[in-house]
């Protein structure tokens, strides 16, 4: 698979292919249609099958306080379009000057001669170009002189009625709901980010964590959880995990703190992911230490029995 990040940076060989067009937050059971449409478009045209997203999301960029929680950040992102089998990505900066182009601009400069694009797949709800004018009518318009088609696929609903897409995890993410989350996404909820040293509020009061920094600007869920983290020697090590601010220590900042259940090692520095697989309970504030030190301690027994491990943690 071939990451190309920015227009400035397709060549010649980047030419001809089929694409598909979005944000692609969380690759999710819906986008899997989108790839899956334009993998099928693919083989019949025999041309190569490429991603074309953005960074940041364009809510980040115009008004980034208000912007939902990512469910991916971008190499979380790029690692799953690559489980689909996808043979390109192309990564364009969500700027001023991306922001400022016109539809048929966007079409011209991105997909006519910077990609020369054979065929398009795009959502339902697609919008592109200068104040989101442009949709799959433009696409299709444009298409026909420039020798590309384009096609939009329908919404995938779930077996509730709900529309399967970004907007919808965050909500069952948010309500603690992991398996609804898993089933929209079609995998366990995950975060990936680095150990990093943190204040060591954990060793102190006995259970000591793997602090997880990840890139996300915002965090959908908050609460504490049992799950798993993969990486170097771990193989999906079980773990009481929490999310949130520490209010009991008036924390300010979002933290992702993993307690590893009948573990002992050093694991600063080492590159992770956390699958979450159940919430025990949402972020609470605690009187005094003692009384936080003994939920912790139920928290570690719940996550124990959720994974069949008998006995105190290691």
């Amino acid at each position: 698979m071939q990451l190309i990040r920015g227009i400035h940076n397709l060549r010649p060989e980047h030419r001809g292919c089929v694409a598909t067009i979005g944000n692609f937050d969380g690759v999710h059971r819906g986008h899997a249609c989108l790839l899956q449409r334009a993998q099928a478009r693919a083989a019949e045209l025999g041309a190569p099958t490429c991603v074309v997203t953005f960074e940041p999301h364009s809510k980040e960029f115009f008004a980034p306080d208000k912007a939902p929680a990512r469910l991916t950040d971008l190499r979380g992102k790029v690692a799953a379009l690559s489980d689909f089998g996808v043979d390109r990505i192309v990564v364009l900066r969500f700027d001023r000057q991306l922001a400022s182009l016109e539809p048929d601009a966007f079409i011209d400069r991105v997909l006519v001669r910077g990609m020369g694009v054979h065929h398009v797949v795009v959502g339902h709800d697609f919008a592109f170009g200068k104040g989101a004018q442009g949709g799959i009518e433009d696409l299709r318009r444009a298409g026909e002189p420039a020798g590309f088609g384009a096609e939009e696929v329908a919404e995938l609903r779930g077996p509730d009625g709900e529309v399967v897409g970004s907007t919808a995890i965050r909500e069952a993410l948010a309500a603690g709901d992991m398996a609804a989350a898993e089933r929209l996404l079609g995998r366990p909820y995950s975060l990936c980010g680095r150990v990093v040293q943190g204040d060591r509020i954990g060793t102190d009061l006995g259970f000591p964590t793997a602090n997880i920094h990840t890139r996300h600007h915002r965090l959908p869920l908050s609460g504490v959880f049992a799950g798993r983290l993969y990486g170097p020697g771990l193989d999906g090590r079980p773990a009481a995990v929490n999310v949130g601010h520490r209010p009991t220590f008036a924390g300010a900042d979002v933290r992702v703190e993993a307690h590893l259940l009948d573990f002992a090692g050093d694991l600063y520095g080492r590159r992770v992911e956390l699958t979450f697989e159940r919430r025990l309970r949402p972020e609470e504030h605690f009187a005094d230490v003692e009384s936080l030190k003994a939920r912790i301690a139920a928290d570690i027994r719940e996550a124990r029995a959720h994974f069949g491990l008998a006995g105190p943690s290691g």
